[in-house]
């Protein structure tokens, strides 16, 4: 910067030599530097004022910006997901086999406190435990009061509810959207479907997932978005499994078991129509699993599939029609009945003595456990070993379950030729009753293995063969007249040809082996119509008793055949299917054809 002297020597000199005052020559310059001083200042201090300016607008604005952020988004659980990561909240819906809904969403809201935005904390705490009971005063108190500044409250609520919680005013109490998996049948095929709950999650979504049942087995399915929301479609009808579930609780309780099982299966496709475990539970408010006790007496066991049984007398059918197959026996041919049957220490007797001899027809119908365990002894343990392999007995059934995965049959160590004996008539191997559906399938539809299924399908299953079509027919006639002979008279349905066998099975001990003297587990496994059959209904009572007489009675063919009765004669017409009722003998008329 160049300065002007204030006093400048050539200037003096000419104003000296002009008779001027040197000194207004001074003042004039000392004026000229003020102001450009003064100018100077001015633009220097506007421009700082800008810089401020502009410093103070873009602070209002990024403020302004995020507060307006702020407001119109959901505040973060602290300890929600990574960045970047986005929660799938969809899921498709489940329908029966006609269309009918059994799991769908809801859309509703989760509810959250941020207590450090909170007004009146102890007044909020008061309030949200009358509106829901559930929760501890004392324990939303003292998280209100600490240092938390995220609370989760609950994770879903009633728009009821909503109202009610938005009433407290409380600006602290906040909503986060989300869907929830709603069941509206309730109860219904509960132990089908399973229920779901809640994966990762945050205030402004959640994860369902599923946690049993179909809704675990084909999580991924349910939750691909590639899927396009297309639902996923049961083989179950929900009508005739209401029907099912309706019956069998009645069942339950007239018979005074401590549970229950029904299943319905289609003999040609495998397709599960019915399955009803009791008891059951609401999927809607899944309860804790049990973590003492026996898993069987929690209402989330499935008892269909992973009920593990020995099923007594059902499983001489299967003894009947190997000799059949195997040309050893023959309908009509005659069986030593003599009792007892000793094999070394131990001795095989029958309920009621039969004589010594009967045909292989009337050891099915009376129910001899000697002559099936002498049928057994002409088979042989290796041969019945390989025919009840054949059948599904050795492993899980593979029904589309994740229960049903852990449920193989319960095999004897050593298959010895006195476990093939006792196992002719269902002691020493254990099976669900499922297993046994898909074994009487087999028998119902001509000799072809069914795998068990609850997807719906368009075309019989094609099995492999177990056994001919003419032991198979043998063997039907005499399920047949096991309901018209024999153990299960009460089986009989008008119109409907029901054919079957009954079974019942002393209980083992849960603890230090043996069998309990006055409780057992009774089970009927029929077909129907027996000269055509559609289904299979297997029906099993855990410690039924019957007592309108004057001893309790605690047989499959007074507890578990009523019951099928009841069911059959309720579903049949559901499913379609007409009474076929055959025209009685008019007196002094004699019917022809032309």
């Amino acid at each position: 910067m160049i300065r002007t002297p204030l006093r400048p020597l050539a200037r003096i000199l000419q104003a000296r030599n002009s008779g001027e005052n040197p000194d207004a020559i001074e003042r004039e310059n000392i004026r000229v530097r003020h102001e450009q001083m003064r100018d100077t200042g001015r633009s220097r201090a506007e421009g700082r004022l800008f810089v401020i300016a502009v410093l103070f607008l873009g602070a209002f604005v990024t403020e302004g910006v995020r507060m307006g952020v702020i407001s119109h988004s959901e505040a973060v659980e602290p300890r929600a997901s990574a960045a970047g990561t986005r929660i799938v909240a969809q899921r498709a819906d489940i329908v029966d086999r006609n269309g009918k809904i059994l799991a769908t969403n809801l859309e509703t809201h989760s509810l959250y406190a941020q207590p450090h935005h909170m007004v009146d904390k102890e007044r909020s705490a008061q309030e949200l435990v009358r509106i829901f009971p559930d929760l501890d005063q004392e324990r939303l108190t003292k998280d209100f009061t600490g240092k938390r500044k995220f609370l989760w409250i609950k994770k879903k609520i009633s728009p009821e509810q909503k109202q009610a919680v938005h009433d407290i005013g409380d600006p602290g109490l906040m909503f986060g959207p989300r869907e929830m998996r709603l069941y509206p049948n309730g109860q219904l095929a509960a132990h089908i479907l399973g229920g779901a709950g809640f994966g990762r999650e945050d205030v402004r979504a959640a994860e369902v997932i599923g946690v049993a049942g179909v809704e675990k087995q084909f999580d991924e399915v349910l939750r691909d978005p590639a899927n396009g929301g297309k639902a996923l479609t049961l083989s179950i009808d929900l009508t005739v499994q209401a029907a099912t579930e309706r019956v069998l609780y009645g069942g339950m309780k007239l018979m005074n078991a401590k549970g229950a099982t029904a299943i319905l299966m289609d003999v040609y496709t495998g397709e599960v129509i019915a399955m009803a475990s009791l008891p059951d539970f609401d999927p809607n408010d899944r309860p804790r699993p049990a973590v003492e006790g026996n898993a069987s007496d929690s209402p989330l066991f499935n008892r269909a599939v992973q009920g593990l049984y020995e099923l007594g007398s059902t499983f001489k059918i299967f003894a009947a029609a190997q000799a059949m197959d195997l040309g050893i026996a023959n309908a009509t041919t005659m069986i030593n009945t003599q009792g007892p049957l000793r094999w070394g220490k131990f001795k095989i007797r029958d309920f009621h003595n039969y004589g010594p001899k009967l045909t292989l027809a009337k050891v099915i119908v009376k129910s001899s456990n000697i002559g099936t365990a002498r049928m057994a002894q002409a088979i042989g343990a290796e041969r019945q070993k390989n025919f009840l392999r054949d059948l599904g007995f050795f492993d899980p059934t593979g029904i589309e379950l994740i229960e049903a995965s852990g449920a193989k049959p319960l095999l004897p160590p050593k298959w010895s030729e006195l476990s093939a004996m006792t196992i002719s008539y269902g002691h020493g191997l254990s099976a669900s009753p499922l297993h046994l559906a898909a074994g009487y399938a087999a028998v119902a539809n001509g000799g072809k293995r069914i795998v068990p299924t609850l997807l719906k399908r368009d075309l019989p299953q094609d099995g492999a063969r177990v056994m001919s079509e003419a032991s198979a027919r043998e063997a039907r006639t005499m399920l047949r007249r096991v309901v018209t002979e024999g153990t299960a008279s009460f089986g009989e349905v008008p119109g409907y040809a029901v054919g079957g066998k009954t079974g019942t099975a002393d209980k083992p001990k849960e603890r230090g082996g043996g069998y309990y003297d006055d409780k057992v587990i009774a089970t009927f496994a029929s077909i129907f119509p027996a000269h055509d059959p559609k289904y299979v209904l297997i029906v099993t009572l855990d410690e039924p008793v019957e007592t309108s007489g004057p001893k309790p009675r605690r047989t499959a063919g007074w507890t578990a055949v009523p019951v099928a009765a009841e069911m059959i004669e309720r579903i049949a017409p559901l499913l379609g299917m007409r009474p076929q009722v055959e025209p009685g003998q008019l007196a002094g008329i004699t019917l022809t054809s032309n």
